[in-house]
């Protein structure tokens, strides 16, 4: 099993920034990517930036330009890192904290992040 634990997020207005971070311990030596998504209100969860255990990234079409993953490893923990800069109130909602390995995804809480116009 993969624990993931979020942290970040709140309240900014628009244009302002905020910072996700994730951290992923115990069964990590198997996880490739890492990633975050969100839920926006009344839509499905979404994709919105990823990294893998290369350093290969993938972004919303949306938040290129604006949104920055990386992702650092130690022998116990993988913590991944979402920048967010010009946030808009388009980009409110829960993001949750995604990790995959070749057979399971993992799924962390949930933070709330909202953008005031």
């Amino acid at each position: 099993q993969v624990q993931l634990v979020e942290s970040g997020g709140g309240l900014v207005q628009a244009g302002g920034s905020l910072r996700l971070s994730c951290a992923a311990s115990g069964q990590i030596f198997s996880v490739n990517r890492m990633g975050y998504y969100r839920q926006l209100p009344g839509k499905q969860r979404e994709l919105v930036a990823s990294v893998t255990n290369r350093h290969r990234t993938e972004y919303a079409d949306g938040v290129k330009g604006r949104f920055t993953i990386s992702r650092d490893s130690t022998d116990v923990k993988i913590t991944v890192l979402l920048e967010m800069n010009g946030l808009e109130p388009e980009d409110t909602g829960v993001y949750f904290c995604h990790a995959e390995d070749f057979l399971t995804e993992f799924w962390g809480q949930g933070t709330q992040v909202t953008v005031s116009s």
